[in-house]
C-alpha cells in the first residue's frame, strides 16, 4: 500500500511568501498594476508552451490545439496563465495555496462560459494533491513559482509524482546572478517599482544548473533552457540566449523517447533579439 509520500506538515509552501501575495490577491487582473509584467509574459510563455507541445504531437485540432491535454498550473494566482491555456482547448487545473487568489481566479473565469467548463481551481498546495492525482497530468506549468517555494527538491519530486510518464514540465524563474540582483530587485522593486518591493529574495533565486540537476535526479530529461528578458520601457518580453536573468525550462519525465528540441517554435516566438542593455527581471 502506498501512503502519502509527502506529509503536509513538511510543505514546500513558504508562509512568509504567502503573506506577500495575500495583499495583492485582488489585483491579478489589473493589466497596468503590480502584475503587468506577468500579463505581458503571456506573449512569450503561452506560445512557448503551445508550440513545444505541438512539436511533440502528430495530430491536433487547429481551433483547439491543446484539446485533450490535461494541464496542472501550480501557483496559478488569479488565473493569468490558466485562462489562455484553457482557450487553446486544454483542460486546466489551477492550484494555489491562497484562497483569495482562487476566489479571484474563479470569479474571472465565470465571465466566460467556455473557460468555466475547461478550468477548475482549487485552493491547495502541490503536496496536498499528490495522493489523489498520481500520474494524472500530461503537462505541469510552474511559472514564476520555484523562486518562492520552501523546499525545491520536494517540489520537483511532487511534480514528478503527479505527471504522467513522458509528460512535460514547464518552469519559468529567475537565475541567481549579480545581474539578476541588480535588475530583479534593486531596479524592478526599489527603483522603478514594476514589482512590489519585497516580492523576491535573491537567496531563493535558482541557477539553471541547479534546477537541471534537481530535475535530472528526479527522473526528468531537460530539453530546453532559454533566456528571457523584460524591457520595462516597452513593457514586453523577448527571448535571448543568455540565461543570466530570467529563463524558461522544458523538461520531460522519463519514459519519453528523445524529442527534437523545439528550436523552430522558439525562434518563431522570439525572432527579435532584445537589447541586453534595457532589461530587468520580474
Amino acid at each position: 500500500t502506498m501512503k502519502r509520500l509527502f506529509s503536509t506538515s513538511h510543505s514546500s509552501v513558504d508562509a512568509k511568501e504567502m503573506k506577500k501575495f495575500q495583499l495583492l490577491a485582488h489585483k491579478w487582473w489589473d493589466e497596468e498594476g503590480e502584475y503587468s509584467a506577468l500579463h505581458s509574459m503571456n506573449d512569450i510563455r503561452v506560445p512557448f508552451i503551445r508550440d513545444t507541445l505541438l512539436s511533440m504531437r502528430s495530430n491536433y485540432h487547429v481551433g483547439n490545439p491543446l484539446s485533450g491535454v490535461k494541464i496542472l498550473d501550480i501557483g496559478c494566482g488569479g488565473g493569468l496563465l490558466s485562462e489562455p491555456l484553457g482557450r487553446l482547448g486544454a483542460s486546466v487545473t489551477g492550484i494555489d495555496p491562497l484562497e483569495d487568489n482562487i476566489r479571484t481566479a474563479d470569479q474571472h473565469k465565470s465571465f466566460d462560459p467556455v473557460l468555466a467548463k475547461r478550468i477548475q481551481y482549487k485552493s491547495s498546495s502541490l503536496e496536498e494533491i499528490v495522493e489523489e492525482c498520481m500520474e494524472t497530468f500530461d503537462v505541469i506549468v510552474a511559472s514564476e513559482v520555484v523562486e518562492h517555494v520552501a523546499d525545491l527538491e520536494m517540489f520537483i519530486k511532487c511534480c514528478s509524482q503527479v505527471l504522467k510518464p513522458e509528460g512535460s514540465l514547464f518552469i519559468t524563474t529567475i537565475n541567481k546572478t549579480q545581474l539578476s540582483y541588480v535588475l530583479g530587485i534593486l531596479v524592478a522593486e526599489k527603483l522603478i517599482g514594476i514589482v512590489p518591493e519585497g516580492t523576491h529574495e535573491w537567496e531563493k533565486f535558482v541557477p539553471p544548473e541547479e534546477l537541471e540537476s534537481i530535475l535530472e535526479s528526479n527522473g526528468f530529461s531537460v530539453k530546453t533552457v532559454n533566456g528571457m528578458l523584460y524591457n520595462p520601457l516597452s513593457g514586453s518580453w523577448s527571448w535571448m540566449e543568455s540565461t543570466s536573468i530570467n529563463y524558461a525550462v522544458h523538461a520531460v519525465k522519463s519514459g519519453a523517447q528523445a524529442q527534437p528540441s523545439p528550436t523552430g517554435a522558439l525562434s518563431e516566438v522570439g525572432s527579435e533579439q532584445p537589447s541586453a542593455t534595457a532589461g530587468t527581471a520580474l
